[in-house]
């Protein structure tokens, strides 16, 4: 078994676990929209089931999710852009806000207006 991903007009709109010759007979509608994704790619690398890079071949660098771009020059599932000030990066095809997250015990989320990261209040 392995994860599929259909694509129309260049987005993922559907992803199944499903045999390789259940694609390929057409029972789920033209095998040329069916682009097979890996749940352990990720940043254009492939993991093990330890969470260490395994090694292996990745495959189109990121495992696909409905509402990410396919793009075909590339050969990669994009997510979608989180917020306009964020970039993709070429080589993992993943989004970076344009200053890095704190690494502390806090947590943290993007605040766009400001261009920063906010300190999450602890739940009380």
């Amino acid at each position: 078994m392995a994860h599929y991903a259909k694509i129309e007009h260049g987005l993922v709109v559907q992803v199944i676990v499903a045999e390789e010759d259940f694609i390929l007979t057409g029972a789920v509608g033209d095998p040329a929209n069916w682009f097979q994704t890996s749940y352990n790619t990720r940043g254009g690398i492939h993991y093990g089931q330890d969470g260490q890079p395994s090694g292996r071949e990745q495959l189109r660098k990121n495992y696909a999710g409905v509402g990410f771009t396919y793009d075909e020059a590339r050969d990669a599932f994009i997510p979608p852009q989180p917020y306009p000030s964020w970039t993709m990066s070429e080589d993992t095809c993943l989004w970076s806000a344009p200053v890095a997250m704190p690494v502390n015990d806090k947590r943290y989320s993007w605040d766009e207006p400001t261009l920063a990261w906010v300190v999450l209040e602890e739940p009380v």
